[in-house]
């Protein structure tokens, strides 16, 4: 008897179809919608293999698959699929298996059998044509039927435009959003304009889209086609930190995107900066986003506003409060954080910077305490909550996270704090400003009272913010703002090795290791360095410092590819500190798994970097809860590309949280990322210890490289300007 996944079907070697239900999905790739299926075909013992691209298919989906035989050297004969067609079972065991696979919300194997012990074959006629009876089903009320009835619309609605993308490279799942975005006019506007799918649906890349234009018959010259390759190159450089592309540079991208000639790209960049998706400045060279151009031009106008305003009186003596709050506090200030308080008061708008352990929150407490006794109105913020709940602790005063602050509303898709509905504040602080991107300032400027005063605090030697601009930084070069440079490290500071090595290595000194805070475990081989990290995570770490392997220590790593690349890390972390968790169906998450929000989704109050634990898998909605520090948030199955594992992630993804251990890979094979701004940033993000796995020479490579890759951005030339007028 041949074995599972050959067919001894001789007789059907002659179609070019198969009918079968499918029994299960043995291997499905997320990213291209590869799957490998075995297919139980009707009065066949066998299990047929098929391989394809082929959108959310399910287990216990009655299909007709199309294509052909091969014979794969590793793994047998196969069915290749070129496409196919859901048919609906006509069985009680089909319906049955067809239900229990959960492809429709509100009905999992539980209901399953509820349902089809009423009303047997019936069952999908009565979804169909009579839902209101699913009420008669033991458990099922008002909202289940509800969940039910919709689920089951979009599942034939889905049905429709799978047929039409399949082959296009949209992967699996694509399809439900595609329908949730656009509901019954989603294949009319797909077929009159595909590029809105990379532009308008999170997860279909430009790539994917104009494969999709090319089959319905958009020529590769069409002006749309052009725009949209403009808009895409645009978005890409916007992702990179730029603020505004070059002019020539735009177009060399484009032009290699699209695969045209320069000249072509002249009049669509025309049309676009016509219907203002685009903005052209410094004659026409540089390229803007038009929310970038918003949000440059008008951080520069508000911040120019803000300086050229006076604040509300506060009368202060200077140098009696710099005496009162040293007695006050019990503290003795060093010249810098005096020179810091008396710019404070002095100042409408000022920029705080300095490493680890140079009194930046001694500054920060000096400041609150000088300003809280003159009933000054204050407000803290910082851009993530992990950041927020940092300042929270050190001030002992109420910190919020820059939406919060702003108070963001999904309904409306725009913060209700802006320059129609200022914040109440005499003096607002924000915390780690080297986070901030420069849409972010733009809109907390926008928010600030006229009158009020405002603190940035950050260190300008990290890494710059993930999104565009370079705020900090920025704001530092104009020198149109007040900025006062902490870099006298104090003594009780200097104790640790963390912060001594911190400030060694940001003036390209070598670090210096000892045996209680700052290790160095030397591994040759990235697959040795792995084996360690999982080692000092799962078990030498947790026993020798009593920390929790989840929530107290994090590897941190400087890009996502190779052995010891985030990507990799996961894997082999999530094997060894999850190796239980349930596993959620034809997904890489697991239930206890740890995970990362990868961006902004207002309407769940999560954003990205946030950090979190999937708590309850619920098969029967096909939706997971994941627990965050301050919250729980559901998601659909459909919608988990949000999420990535985070027993380890990237540098940049760690900026504003800290951590009571950090362990850092530092290999050759990180050449690209080995930056001494990567690695100062990533030991900043320790509490109580860093271990460095890897090679001496790739740690010097790093701590050598000063190379920072510049970004486009006009900001501190348009404060300087402002500032001459």
């Amino acid at each position: 008897m041949p074995s599972e996944g050959e067919s001894a079907l001789t007789a059907e070697e002659t179609k070019d179809f198969l009918d079968g239900v499918v029994e299960r999905i043995v291997f499905e790739s997320p990213e291209s919608g590869f799957i490998v299926g075995r297919l139980r075909m009707k009065n066949s013992p066998d299990l047929v293999t098929f391989v394809g691209n082929l959108m959310a298919l399910s287990p216990g989906e009655t299909v007709r698959l199309w294509g052909r035989w091969v014979d794969d050297q590793r793994f047998g004969r196969q069915w290749r699929v070129d496409r196919f067609q859901t048919i609906l079972p006509t069985s009680v065991d089909g319906i049955k298996k067809y239900l229990g696979s959960g492809m429709i919300p509100g009905i999992g194997r539980k209901y399953a059998e509820r349902i089809i012990d009423i009303f047997g074959v019936e069952t999908l006629r009565v979804i169909d044509e009579e839902p209101e009876r699913l009420l008669k089903v033991p458990g099922f009320g008002r909202k289940r039927a509800k969940q039910v009835r919709e689920g089951w619309a979009a599942q034939k609605a889905v049905q429709s435009i799978m047929i039409f993308l399949q082959g296009h490279g949209i992967g699996p799942a694509m399809a439900q959003r595609i329908y949730r975005r656009y509901g019954n006019a989603a294949v009319a506007i797909v077929r009159d304009n595909p590029y809105r799918l990379a532009t308008e649906i999170h997860g279909i890349g430009f790539r994917s889209a104009d494969a999709v234009a090319m089959e319905v018959g958009i020529s590769k010259d069409s002006p749309r086609r052009l725009e949209a390759g403009l808009l895409h190159t645009m978005q890409q450089s916007s992702l990179k930190g730029h603020v505004f592309s070059e002019r020539t540079e735009l177009f060399e991208e484009a032009s290699r995107l699209l695969e045209v000639d320069v000249a072509l790209l002249d009049a669509p960049l025309k049309t676009l900066s016509n219907d203002t998706h685009l903005v052209l400045d410094n004659d026409d060279q540089h390229v803007y986003l038009k929310a970038l151009w918003d949000a440059e031009t008008g951080a520069a106008e508000l911040l120019s506003r803000l300086m050229r305003t006076r604040a509300n009186d506060v009368p202060i003596k200077t140098e009696k409060a710099v005496e009162w709050v040293e007695k006050h506090n019990g503290i003795a200030l060093s010249p810098e954080q005096r020179d810091a308080i008396r710019t404070a008061i002095h100042s409408k708008v000022m920029v705080i910077t300095g490493g680890p352990g140079t009194g930046k929150t001694t500054v920060l407490n000096s400041l609150l305490t000088i300003f809280e006794k003159k009933d000054v109105r204050i407000l803290l913020a910082a851009p993530t909550g992990r950041a927020a709940k940092r300042m929270e602790s050190a001030t002992g005063k109420p910190a919020r996270t820059l939406h919060r602050l702003l108070e963001f509303s999904p309904k409306l898709g725009g913060f209700l704090r802006n320059e129609d509905n200022k914040l109440s504040a005499d003096l607002i602080v924000l915390d780690e400003c080297s986070m901030v991107d420069i849409e972010l300032l733009h809109h907390f400027l926008k928010a600030v009272p006229v009158r009020a005063r405002v603190v940035f605090v950050g260190d300008v030697d990290q890494l710059p913010s993930v999104g565009p601009g370079n705020a900090l930084m920025d704001l530092i070069a104009s020198q149109a703002i007040p900025t006062v440079w902490l870099k006298t490290v104090f003594r009780q500071a200097e104790a640790s090795g963390i912060v001594a090595n911190a400030h060694r290595i940001n003036s390209g000194q070598y670090p210096e290791f000892n045996d209680k805070d700052f290790f160095f475990v030397e591994r040759k081989e990235p697959a040795q360095a792995l084996e360690t990290i999982i080692e000092l995570v799962a078990s030498r770490i947790p026993k020798k410092w009593n920390l929790d392997p989840l929530r107290d220590i994090q590897v941190l790593a400087p890009m996502h590819r190779g052995d010891v690349g985030v990507s990799g890390l996961n894997e082999a972390l999530q094997n060894a500190l999850n190796p239980d968790g349930a596993p959620l169906p034809r997904q890489k998450f697991r239930k206890g798994d740890k995970v990362m929000q990868m961006r902004n989704n207002y309407d769940r109050d999560v954003y990205n970097g946030d950090v979190g634990v999937i708590t309850v898998v619920d098969e029967e909605t096909r939706e997971v809860e994941v627990a965050f520090e301050d919250r729980a948030a559901i998601y659909p199955f459909d919608e988990l590309d949000e999420l990535a594992l985070a027993y380890a992630s990237t540098v940049h993804k760690a900026q504003g949280s800290e951590y009571p251990a950090v362990v850092m890979p530092i290999v050759s094979q990180h050449y690209v990322m080995l930056q001494r701004s990567v690695l100062y940033t990533g030991i900043t993000r320790a509490r109580q210890l860093v271990v460095v796995v890897g090679e001496h020479r790739a740690l010097r490579a790093a701590i050598a490289n000063t190379r920072v890759t510049r970004r486009n951005a006009r900001l501190a030339e348009r404060l300087k300007e402002r500032r001459m007028e």
